[in-house]
């Protein structure tokens, strides 16, 4: 009876962690379906779906001069995370996985819990999650005007759009028959 209780309790310790595997696949599912943030009606940049372990949630903001994307990425330092523009302007936002840092980790070993110590709660993350999320930038993106900065845990990538091109007028003679 003392085995089949631990087990039920150890297992609903972890039940957390389980609920947000499922949730962040079930994101991915449906972000695939649906494909990049819409504006009133009109999509501008387009979402390429998830990859690896999931995707980290997006806002999308486009101002006047550039597109920016920021992304929660509690636990992981700039080392930890890569942003590359791939082919047919493909901004893609990698991070996680093989995690260098150790911050805040806790270790889930046999000889932990051999020493007396048990865990009553595991609502943290055992490491940083892993991502990846692509995007197609829109044709007035600008590639050489990409920017990255990781700052208290918040992502952010601003892209800046290329001016609009100058309209010229031509004037056209009129001849009268």
């Amino acid at each position: 009876m003392t085995e089949l209780f631990d087990t039920a309790v150890t297992n609903l310790l972890h039940l957390p962690e389980v609920l947000d595997r499922l949730a962040a696949a079930d994101g991915d599912r449906r972000s695939s379906g649906h494909h990049g943030a819409h504006h009133h009606g009109h999509a501008r940049v387009h979402g390429l779906g998830g990859g690896g372990g999931g995707g980290a949630p997006v806002d999308i903001v486009e101002t006047p001069g550039e597109y920016a994307f920021l992304l929660d990425v509690p636990g992981l330092s700039k080392s930890d995370i890569q942003v590359t523009l791939e082919e047919d302007r493909v901004l893609v936002m990698k991070g996680g996985g093989n995690s260098s840092s150790s911050n805040g980790k806790r270790k889930r070993e046999e000889e932990e819990e051999g020493e007396g110590c048990r865990y009553i709660r595991l609502e943290r993350r055992a490491s940083p999650r892993s991502f990846v999320r692509k995007f197609r930038l829109p044709e007035d993106a600008d590639a050489s005007g990409i920017a990255a900065r990781c700052e208290n845990g918040v992502l952010t990538v601003t892209v800046k759009k290329q001016p609009p091109p100058e309209k010229k007028t031509k004037s056209v003679q009129v001849t009268i028959a």
